[in-house]
């Protein structure tokens, strides 16, 4: 059986009941238990205006996780480079690989991560996306050796060398990540309809460059376990009434566990969300270990990078133990 390594997005939700602080500490303590677990990388993403997520300062937080780790890499799943200046992002990443040498990623996205007003309000233009390309290989060349008559440098940065990863829910980001030559994540904890297209485009179109030498592939995937299949399929509810609540256009505070879906989310968000969880694997262990492995087999990722969304802190280790026993048994 085909193995793949395994790593973290985390949302770095904020609870009801809760706080953002108790967010961003649990943050780092579940980084740390991964870490312990031997999960390959820990991302978190970069969202703004959004109560209910922690992470819209996500240079930062990168920095609160390593300094709680020893020797997982952290990273970002992703920068959303259109709202950002390719000089501030290379020397945010610079000043981290500084203090954590060797052990920071740096994953690109090209949309907002927000809606139109607060991207106004980050006083970015709404073409920015579209200049995506140039502003990867802007940060590329940043992060990069220090070229004779360069002008404008990042400092720290330059010769950094951080590893670039381009992200994606289309077919896009799989073309652009195969024409750099670069390792290409897919969001299909969020987007799934597109993943066997997008990677067969980037496995076929990908050129060999200075940074990878054969396409790398890493897969998101929702994947909540626990000591039953009936435990999981309630502790998924959380996420459930998240999407739910996306849908209604009210991005609030993760809530806890009910009994019972339907009583949430009518008919019409039930199949909205049908497609949002396509690919998600709830259950208990050998739910879990089989779904890993046919989704593995099937997508013949590199990696996966899995979103384990729960409201109680103990079920979500408690998920990732399984998780870890699963994949390595």
């Amino acid at each position: 059986m085909r193995m793949a390594k395994i790593s973290i997005l985390d949302l770095v939700r904020v609870r009801q009941g809760s706080d953002i602080r108790t967010a961003l500490d649990q943050a780092r303590d579940f980084a740390r238990q991964a870490e312990t677990l031997g999960f390959n990388r820990y991302w978190v993403a970069e969202h703004h205006n959004m109560p209910g997520i922690g992470s819209a300062a996500t240079s930062v937080v990168i920095g609160h996780i390593a300094a709680g780790t020893s020797t997982i890499r952290v990273g970002a799943g992703g920068i959303m480079l259109p709202n950002h200046s390719p000089l501030v992002i290379a020397e945010q990443f610079g000043t981290l690989e500084t203090l954590f040498p060797g052990r920071i990623d740096l994953g690109l996205g090209r949309a907002p991560g927000t809606d139109q007003l607060t991207w106004r309000a980050l006083r970015r233009d709404l073409m920015a996306s579209d200049r995506f390309p140039q502003d990867v290989l802007e940060l590329q060349a940043l992060l990069g050796p220090l070229r004779e008559g360069q002008r404008v440098q990042a400092v720290p940065g330059t010769n950094t060398n951080v590893p670039l990863w381009i992200l994606g829910s289309s077919l896009f980001g799989a073309q652009l990540a195969a024409e750099l030559g670069l390792p290409y994540a897919f969001a299909s904890h969020f987007a799934p309809q597109a993943l066997m297209p997008a990677l067969d485009i980037y496995r076929q179109r990908f050129k060999p460059s200075a940074a990878l030498d054969r396409p790398y592939a890493m897969v998101g995937v929702n994947i909540i376990a626990a000591d039953s299949d009936a435990e999981a399929k309630r502790l998924a509810t959380t996420t459930q009434m998240a999407v739910a609540d996306i849908f209604r256009g009210t991005r609030g505070l993760s809530q806890p566990p009910i009994d019972d879906i339907d009583s949430y989310w009518t008919p019409t968000e039930k199949a909205q969300a049908r497609g949002f969880f396509e690919r998600a694997i709830i259950g208990g262990p050998d739910r879990v270990r089989q779904g890993v492995a046919a989704f593995v087999g099937e997508t013949q990722a590199d990696e996966l990078m899995i979103v384990t969304d729960t409201f109680d802190f103990g079920a979500r280790c408690r998920s990732l133990e399984i998780i870890s026993g699963g994949h390595n048994s």
